[in-house]
């Protein structure tokens, strides 16, 4: 919680009175001053913790699952998080890609909502209509603001509207360079986005609900042809399931999701099994029976769907391309296999497949600790990581 001055030796952080965002302006201007400790006051209310979102349920993708996870997280050490979603805002179906949805005119209700929240931190964790009406806001009142980068947009754009790359990554590096931090995945990404010239990162790494995705029935799916080989995600052309559909592979291929591509894919491969998107422990049933996850995507900064595989003891087919190569280093063998030829990676990833391993591999990942990361990456002028895993009550 931002003080309204910086507090004496022996002197308590002033009270919440005049409300957070209050407090969050007033750093404003001690800019260059050295960064403080603070010694919380007994019996702390915990954070109140704004996140700006374009993407949210029913979604079902990696960003919108983190972010609930996160806020699930916040919530249970006694935070308050308020989002700011498209369910909020009238909206519109963005064109060829009709579940995400572009909110109208954001900008008043957004300030609204900040300015009766009256938020210690704000997250902006997109580049949207809500993000940027979030990022307006801020920088309209000299507020610091956090954000992070979860999908690669300028390839997507690439890909659909033949958008040059380069013009996106100059519209992504504009949108993000006024906060205080952006949150990256990986370490790999950060390199990545360096060398595009993103500045001020943060390693914001993910994590799985081990409760949830966990090992299980395996009984469940053997009406199939097996070996079964799993895709869970969205049906759409930047993902490159066509990829793992037009492999040559023994046994069952099945497809969990949804997507702009579904029809036109349910058409062309016939053989494979669309089953649509699947939620809780129905998506986790479908972990838990299947013999090999594939990932053929390029483009994912980091693939959570990975790490939910291995939780379900299912280890990984992918190509050697960010996320599965962070997601898989270090693993012990039985995990999965990377290699350009997908085929070759589905093949070994399934003869060697070692279902303790994969789930010892995946405990490595916890929400718990990403979550701790996140706070502790609110850090803003004047306040270091330790005010605020102290605040949100994360500190131990």
């Amino acid at each position: 919680m931002v003080n309204e001055k910086t507090p004496g030796a022996g002197e308590a952080p002033a009270a919440r009175k005049k409300g957070a965002l209050t407090r969050i302006g007033s750093t404003v201007g001690r800019l260059t001053r050295p960064k403080q400790r603070f010694q919380m006051p007994n019996g702390a209310e915990g954070l109140r913790i704004i996140i700006a979102t374009d993407a949210w349920k029913p979604q079902l993708n990696g960003v919108v699952r983190t972010l609930d996870t996160l806020g699930e997280i916040l919530s249970r050490f006694g935070n308050q998080v308020r989002y700011i979603t498209p369910n909020e805002f009238k909206s519109v179906p963005l064109p060829s890609y009709p579940e995400i949805r572009l909110s109208l005119l954001p900008n008043r209700r957004v300030a609204k909502i900040i300015n009766e929240f009256k938020p210690d931190a704000i997250h902006i964790a997109t580049e949207g209509p809500i993000g940027r009406a979030a990022r307006r806001f801020c920088k309209r009142r000299g507020y610091p603001f956090t954000t992070s980068f979860h999908t690669r947009f300028p390839e997507y754009a690439a890909e659909r509207w033949a958008v040059p790359i380069s013009w996106g990554y100059a519209v992504l590096k504009d949108f993000h360079k006024d906060g205080e931090t952006m949150m990256v995945a990986t370490p790999g990404l950060m390199d990545e986005l360096k060398e595009r010239g993103f500045t001020k990162m943060k390693l914001w790494a993910r994590g799985v609900d081990l409760e949830t995705f966990r090992p299980g029935d395996r009984t469940a799916f053997d009406k199939y042809p097996r070996p079964i080989f799993l895709y869970v995600g969205r049906l759409a052309v930047e993902k490159s399931i066509e990829d793992f559909l037009a492999l040559d592979l023994p046994g069952t291929k099945l497809i969990v999701g949804d997507g702009p591509q579904r029809a036109e894919l349910e058409q062309k491969y016939k053989n494979a099994v669309f089953v649509g998107p699947k939620f809780g422990e129905e998506l986790t049933k479908y972990y838990q029976g299947s013999d090999v996850f594939v990932f053929p995507s390029r483009t994912d900064t980091f693939g959570l769907v990975n790490v939910e595989a291995l939780a379900c003891g299912v280890p990984v087919a992918a190509y050697p391309v960010r996320g599965p190569l962070e997601i898989l280093a270090g693993a012990p063998e039985g995990c999965g296999a990377m290699d350009e030829d997908l085929r070759a990676a589905c093949m070994k990833a399934y003869e060697k497949r070692d279902p303790i391993a994969c789930r010892t591999h995946a405990e490595k990942f916890s929400w718990e600790a990403a979550t701790r990361q996140f706070i502790a990456n609110l850090e803003t002028p004047g306040f270091d990581e330790d005010f605020w895993l102290r605040s949100a009550r994360m500190d131990d």
